[in-house]
């Protein structure tokens, strides 16, 4: 009776790549894609062997067009304010955390399709200090400070217990 149920599992073909991918792979996949097609749509073309720093900063600007980010501009009336009263023309941008994950991605992705890390367009130093740019300006804007995860420690049980054992007053 359930012969239908495994027929239409078993077939000749392997199941789709993409159905076995993990959300990260999926998303880098997804990333590399975009990154090739914005390449090929400059005038005129970029092979990705002749991709340097200036086009993966073009391609992060380029982005920019798709956030949905309030970044306020430094002559605003809500410039610095996380939680502004009211609208206001300052542009959406992607914010820092996205575009920073995304170069994460497409780092590994440049690496895994042939590219060597010393020629890795993605992990120059360039691309690390429009990152931090970005990351400062988005701060003072929004008046959200970005604050360094420290390395995770690992707590003794007498360390952990003794903190969560003083009551609230």
């Amino acid at each position: 009776m359930d012969r239908g149920k495994h027929h239409s599992s078993e077939g000749s073909s392997p199941p789709s790549a993409a159905a076995t991918l993990s959300r990260y792979e999926s998303q880098k996949r997804r990333d590399w894609n975009t990154f090739g097609q914005f390449l090929r749509n400059q005038r005129p073309s970029v092979g990705l062997p002749h991709c340097n720093s200036s086009h993966v900063l073009d391609f992060l600007r380029y982005l920019d067009q798709f956030g949905k980010t309030k970044v306020h501009l430094q002559g605003c009336v809500f410039y610095g304010q996380p939680e502004p009263p009211a609208p206001c023309a300052c542009p959406l941008k992607q914010a820092w955390g996205s575009l920073d994950a995304l170069i994460g991605r497409l780092r590994a992705a440049y690496e895994e399709n042939g590219g060597s890390p010393e020629s890795n367009p993605f992990a120059s130093g360039a691309i690390r200090i429009y990152l931090r740019e970005v990351k400062e300006c988005q701060s003072k804007a929004r008046g959200i400070p970005y604050k360094k995860k420290g390395k995770k420690v690992n707590k003794t049980d007498d360390e952990s217990t003794s903190s969560s054992s003083t009551p609230f007053s």
